[in-house]
């Protein structure tokens, strides 16, 4: 059984992002288990003098849950042509640890129009030494809907194949390394 980790970068509670990555886990292949991290809101600042003894628990929880995980999966979205504070906060506590170092990664979208937070989140997390796969791509537009259309739209036969030939694309991929 493969163990995928999923982070939405979007703390909004309506989060198109956050809806991507539950999908996900509702819909993972057999073999595959996806877990949603759900810790991005709670993570202090990063700052390089609390590392160590000083981590706080809950940027251990993260490096654990990543060091642990088979595989990370995440879902970002785009705040003025970048990658949201929150989630590059929690990719600073990982930056030091061996958490990321050839650790499988894949990016899935929620919007076609962010492109330059797709450029920075991939080149952010090959700086980092992440595996990143780029073979197969999943972007499911969800921009600018309500829940209850995310959801219609996530419960599609053809969204639900999508996300599940992705997820067992990726899961060859970390097979294979």
């Amino acid at each position: 059984m493969l163990n995928l980790l999923a982070i939405s970068g979007s703390l909004r509670a309506a989060s198109t992002n956050s809806a991507l990555v539950a999908a996900l886990a509702r819909n993972a292949p057999e073999g595959c288990r996806v877990t949603v991290y759900d810790g991005l809101g709670l993570l202090p600042i990063f700052n390089p003098d609390d590392e160590g003894e000083r981590t706080p628990r809950e940027a251990f929880d993260l490096i654990d849950a990543v060091t642990s995980a088979d595989g990370v999966i995440i879902s970002c979205p785009e705040y003025a042509h970048g990658v949201p504070g929150g989630l590059k906060n929690a990719l600073d506590w990982l930056v030091s640890r061996d958490a990321a170092i050839n650790k499988p990664a894949m990016l899935v979208h929620a919007s076609p129009r962010s492109a330059y937070a797709r450029a920075a989140l991939a080149e952010i997390m090959r700086t980092m030494s992440f595996a990143l796969f780029e073979e197969t791509a999943l972007e499911i537009a969800l921009l600018g809907k309500k829940p209850p259309e995310m959801e219609s739209i996530l419960a599609e036969p053809v969204t639900v194949l999508a996300m599940r030939d992705t997820l067992s694309a990726f899961a060859d991929f970390i097979r294979r390394r």
